[in-house]
């Protein structure tokens, strides 16, 4: 017999509540506050697990040890939220993962697991959707438009905490690249970056830089930053990557602006490359990197289509780290143009309900050739999972870790706090999340921006 409306209304209000008061956000992205996405009615819920970003191993192991909760937790939010199928997505590659996931789905009536290719982006949002659903996201769309909500696979695990009324205050991380020990474990949030990194056996070598999260899409973060300790794994930390100081990929992540507008104006042939390989161009969207190129370079800013295609790009980093032969990059440029219309005010025009174009299929990059690619060949090595509960002796706590404002503070300096202790909220009608304390101990800074705790 079917449940009533009311009980329907009833559990999905308490699963927001919770999901709200524990401050989950989107573990594995831009960190939207999660109990706003769960405030809608979809006919799939997916389980993002494709993790294909180069390197790290969050997810295929998180899904391979807690198959069992993964499934249970999927059950529950599919119930809530009034849904037709959960599915769970994780790459074939991930076979032993897999079986789990597939024997604990097999308890729940509308669970199923849907096995993806070893290919670049899979599991960006879009690609996702249309590969489950056959269903295209439109331009400036999101999955809720096409019936669907994606959570990615820590983010649902914290929400079945949030159940049990644990918030978030520890975050899962893939330490790999330049160091001794690659490792994944689980830290408090607010751990340095440099004290994480210690915890894969130091860097490999003594001039070396950091980039907070995957190869193709993270941070590079700036060596004052890491050296103040300011620098910390947030909740949507998902990976530290340590590579010499001389590694292509840091070389290209420190190019500035103004040299990539002169490379652009000397070396760019309109070849397209970078678009016939742009996955939300293969997905149909009106986005054309090589004409933004075009555009910049000889002042063809009255091409206001060209200028305003930035708001449809992922920053997947394709163009830029695969595509392009002489190593331009459109994504950057892509990334000063949304800034700028940012400022001005300016909306994005592209709205266009769109078709994936037949190319897609052709067209996916092979994850073991963006490895050799983008020169991670020796570090495309196994972090194998590690049960190290590590407490460090200090946290510096990010008052914004999400989407929207930051969180205000609710305690002072020398106040003592509990692990778990909600330290800052979002302020009233705006678009925000909860913050927890990750360790027990006593405030010793409040600022604007984070909360300082010194351990006990």
């Amino acid at each position: 017999m079917e449940r009533g409306l009311s009980a329907v209304n009833r559990e999905k209000e308490t699963l927001i509540a919770k999901t709200k008061a524990a401050g989950v956000v989107g573990a594995g992205g831009a960190g939207f506050p999660t109990h706003v996405k769960l405030n809608a009615q979809v006919e799939t819920v997916i389980v993002n697990g494709a993790e294909c970003e180069p390197l790290l191993a969050v997810d295929a192991q998180l899904m391979e040890r807690q198959a069992e909760e993964l499934a249970e937790a999927l059950a529950h939010v599919v119930d809530a939220l009034g849904a037709e199928t959960g599915v769970i997505a994780i790459k074939g590659k991930h076979q032993a993962a897999a079986a789990r996931l597939q024997e604990a789905a097999a308890g729940w009536d509308r669970l199923r697991l849907e096995l993806l290719g070893d290919y670049y982006p899979a599991g960006d949002e879009h690609i996702l959707v249309y590969d489950i659903t056959g269903r295209t996201v439109p331009e400036g769309g999101i999955p809720l438009s096409v019936g669907a909500v994606v959570l990615n696979v820590e983010t649902l695990l914290n929400v079945a905490a949030a159940q049990r009324g644990q918030p978030v205050t520890r975050t899962y991380i893939t330490i790999a690249g330049a160091v001794r020990e690659p490792v994944t474990l689980s830290v408090p949030v607010g751990t340095t970056i440099a004290a994480a990194v210690d915890l894969a056996g130091g860097p490999l070598v003594p001039n070396y830089r950091v980039i907070e999260g995957g190869p193709m899409t993270g941070e590079l973060i700036s060596q004052e930053k890491l050296e103040s300790g300011r620098a910390v794994c947030k909740k949507t930390t998902t990976g530290i990557v340590v590579l010499p100081a001389d590694h292509w990929l840091i070389q290209q992540y420190n190019v500035r602006l103004g040299v990539i507008l002169q490379r652009a104006q000397s070396a760019c042939c309109q070849c397209r490359l970078c678009t016939d390989l742009c996955p939300r161009y293969l997905m149909g969207h009106d986005i054309f990197p090589h004409l933004v190129l075009n555009a910049v370079n000889h002042g063809h800013t009255a091409n206001t289509a060209a200028i305003t295609q930035a708001y449809l790009c992922s920053d997947c980093g394709v163009c830029e780290l695969y595509a392009c032969p002489v190593e331009l990059s459109p994504r950057r440029m892509y990334r000063a143009l949304k800034e700028e219309l940012g400022r001005r005010g300016a909306r994005n025009p592209h709205r266009r309900e769109s078709k994936a174009r037949d190319s897609w299929l052709g067209r996916q990059i092979p994850v073991a050739h963006l490895v050799t690619r983008v020169g991670l060949d020796e570090y495309n090595i196994p972090a194998p999972w590690s049960e190290v509960q590590f407490s460090p002796r200090q946290v510096v706590i990010p008052l914004k870790q999400h989407v929207g404002v930051p969180a205000e503070p609710l305690v002072k300096v020398g106040e003592r706090v509990e692990a778990g202790q909600v330290i800052a909220v979002s302020p009233p009608n705006k678009l925000g999340a909860a913050v927890h304390a990750s360790i027990p101990g006593r405030v010793q800074e409040v600022t604007k921006t984070e909360i300082v705790i010194a351990g006990e």
